[in-house]
């Protein structure tokens, strides 16, 4: 069962992914965007990684895709113009990608791969992850929490700047 899951989530991630490159519509790309980033949560989960599958729904899902949606829609307000963007030198890269593809599948199929043998059984990542954040890394982790915070006031104060000036012209 757990064997048709990973390969549920990893088709999932490769066909919206392909979406993602193909798709003339921005729209289309963004939700296929979205089944991309949940697809690669999953694979995260298959991995054990359960901190990276949060971290990856909540902060690439729950607030750059939205963003990016958002900020789409709100900017297509005139609802005549279409939203597409066109390709450009497609045999070009379309060359590049299957070259990479086959020195990919030749990689893969000549390397001498290890058996690891039976995986010891791992307990969720995120608890540890905590404790080392709390202790041994306590410092890095609060200096790059005001490094953020510093940099949001800054954004602020920058885009508040922009938008005096645009009120004053």
């Amino acid at each position: 069962m757990a064997d048709i899951l990973f390969y549920v989530f990893a088709a999932i991630t490769v066909c919206s992914a392909m979406v993602v490159a193909f798709a003339r519509n921005v729209i289309y790309a963004a939700f296929a965007l979205l089944f991309t980033f949940l697809g690669v949560a999953g694979l995260y989960v298959f991995l054990q990684a359960d901190f990276l599958a949060v971290a990856q729904v909540m902060v690439y899902i729950g607030g750059i895709l939205i963003l990016i949606i958002f900020g789409v829609m709100l900017t297509n307000r005139v609802t005549n113009v279409d939203v597409t963007s066109g390709t450009l030198h497609t045999l070009p890269a379309t060359i590049i990608a299957g070259v990479l593809l086959g020195t990919l599948v030749l990689l893969v199929t000549r390397a001498t791969w290890i058996d690891a043998g039976v995986l010891p059984d791992v307990q969720g990542t995120t608890a540890a992850i905590g404790e080392r954040l709390m202790s041994t890394y306590l410092l890095p982790f609060e200096i790059i929490g005001i490094l953020l915070l510093v940099t949001i006031m800054g954004a602020a104060m920058i885009a508040r700047a922009d938008s005096s000036k645009k009120e004053s012209a």
